[in-house]
């Protein structure tokens, strides 16, 4: 099921071909769609998990208002925060195809290795 680090070592390519990975338009193409993924789901969730001591200082009424016996706004908004952290890794993963470019662009680079 998993590989050992042996095996996983020998099917990496060497440091020197990093850099030509790193500049084949196919591994940018894959970090400009992580990055397009990432940077908003990271900035989203910042806001949402900012938003719960602003708005427990600046509208402490509303946030100490009773929803169902004694669980208060301000803690559903708290709980709500771990929901939402698991909807974006979810999403994330629903989006994220990037494992099988990963795979090629390593079996392109072992391919090149073995023709040398």
């Amino acid at each position: 099921m998993f590989e050992s680090k042996a095996n996983r070592s020998r099917n990496l390519p060497d440091p020197a071909q990093w850099d030509r990975i790193a500049t084949s338009a196919r591994f940018q193409d894959l970090m400009a769609r992580k990055k397009a993924f990432i940077r908003p789901a990271f900035l989203f969730f910042l806001v949402y998990y900012l938003l719960l001591p602003i708005l427990v200082g600046c509208a402490p009424t509303l946030m100490s208002s009773r929803v169902f016996g004694s669980v208060t706004l301000a803690y559903l908004f708290a709980l709500s925060q771990f929901l939402v952290g698991w909807v974006i890794a979810g999403l994330y993963l629903r989006a994220a195809k990037f494992d099988k470019v990963v795979e090629d662009l390593l079996m392109r680079a072992n391919t090149s290795e073995g023709g040398k």
